[in-house]
């Protein structure tokens, strides 16, 4: 008996997590997804916990997360408003998985693009007087492992987005360190977009070596030009990819 108390013990535990991460990802889908549109109000707690089939406990715990990440507001008296899109932290990994296809909206690779086009070149410039012997190999390798992918697109996405997430932090400034970190999801999803749509990989890969030979070099401009030139073919791709250049914001 107090064999099988225990082993109840140890795995009770690990079911509330679980019940609450699968509850609010199945909101957060639902909402991303357009089951609850912006500016509405959520169904009530009883009603929640009916549709999901869990208590009222999960269903409140569930929804501070979600609130955390600027997907619902609480209103008293009125209940929990489902807030803007322009409101959700579309940096955080859950969010951009629950949008499912709509992460490819232009609007939104548009503004990574933008994001991008005004930190990278400058982390760029500044790498190439502060990058270490050891970033430096590390960006090396990151373009190695691009390379050996070959028509491999998660791996080749996978060692893209480690290149520039080094470069972030070869410049060895302090707010570009953190955003390595907190882009990586949207960067990881613009990337792969652009790379899917590249007929031709070959040329950003040459772009990205010579990018590293610049900063071996410890040439600034030609750092920052070809990190320029990187982003420019990233329009490029995600142009295509949209079907419609001007839907794509470039500049």
């Amino acid at each position: 008996m107090a064999d099988k108390a225990t082993r109840q013990a140890q795995r009770s535990p690990a079911r509330r997590p679980r019940v609450r991460h699968n509850v609010t990802a199945a909101i957060g889908a639902d909402i991303c997804g357009g089951r609850f549109p912006p500016g509405t109000i959520l169904p009530r707690e009883s009603d929640l916990c009916e549709t999901y089939g869990v208590s009222r406990t999960v269903i409140r715990e569930s929804l501070k997360v979600l609130e955390t990440k600027g997907l619902v507001r609480g209103r008293p008296r009125v209940g929990t408003l489902v807030c803007d899109r322009a409101e959700w932290n579309v940096l955080d990994a859950q969010i951009l998985e629950w949008m499912g296809p709509d992460v490819l909206s232009a609007e939104l690779l548009g503004s990574i693009l933008e994001a991008r086009r005004t930190v990278e070149p400058a982390a760029a410039f500044l790498a190439a007087s502060r990058a270490t012997a050891q970033e430096i190999a590390d960006l090396e390798r990151a373009c190695d492992d691009m390379g050996d992918a070959e028509g491999d697109l998660e791996a080749f996405t996978a060692a893209d987005a480690r290149f520039h997430e080094t470069l972030l932090k070869a410049s060895h400034n302090k707010v570009f360190h953190q955003l390595s970190s907190i882009i990586h999801a949207a960067l990881s999803y613009a990337l792969h977009a652009s790379n899917r749509a590249a007929v031709k990989r070959d040329e950003a890969l040459d772009v990205h070596r010579e990018l590293v030979d610049a900063l071996r070099l410890r040439d600034g401009a030609r750092a920052e030009t070809c990190s320029r030139h990187i982003l420019e073919l990233a329009a490029r791709d995600l142009s295509h990819l949209m079907g419609d250049a001007g839907d794509l914001k470039t500049h």
